[in-house]
């Protein structure tokens, strides 16, 4: 493989991969607090587009995260397919009423999903409405991580001949 091809690779996994710092989810989980104080709802999620859970707020004692998680991140697989079929490129929203609770899930970004539980305590219509303003301010924030991503950390000119020193003292 030559190496432009083998670094434009690695571009896409770093650009594919979401990593966030204690910093970025004590700004997201503020926001989500925030939201679901407006709103009414209760409890915000959110799940990358695998199904694994980035963090939560709001009440969730009796809820297997694991589990929605996944299965909210194969419902938009599935939708995103369905948008294709119709010419769409993808569907951003969708929305389950059931019987007590509700659900919604909105795309933030291209890789998070936005999975708000809500009851008759609040609308759908101010669930969307301040849901629409959080995945722009989550937008923000990602975009935020995303510049951080491409820089290299500098570890100092030292940093291997010390660990290597460090390591052997270690294991000698």
């Amino acid at each position: 493989m030559s190496e432009a091809k083998k670094m434009s690779r690695n571009d896409k996994l770093r650009h594919d991969r979401l990593t966030f710092y204690k910093d970025d989810i004590d700004k997201i989980d503020k926001l989500l607090a925030e939201f679901l104080r407006l709103s009414g709802a209760k409890s915000a999620l959110l799940i990358d587009k695998e199904g694994h859970l980035v963090t939560k707020r709001g009440e969730i004692k009796t809820i297997d995260i694991d589990t929605i998680s996944a299965l909210v991140a194969g419902s938009f697989a599935a939708t995103k397919e369905m948008a294709r079929l119709l010419g769409e490129e993808e569907f951003t929203a969708m929305y389950h009423q059931g019987e007590r609770d509700n659900i919604q899930l909105g795309l933030v970004g291209d890789r998070t999903l936005l999975t708000i539980l809500f009851d008759d305590r609040t609308t759908v219509g101010m669930v969307r409405l301040y849901a629409n303003e959080t995945a722009k301010k989550l937008a923000d924030i990602f975009k935020s991580t995303m510049g951080r991503q491409h820089e290299s950390p500098d570890l100092g000119a030292d940093y291997g001949t010390n660990a290597k020193k460090s390591l052997d003292k270690l294991f000698d």
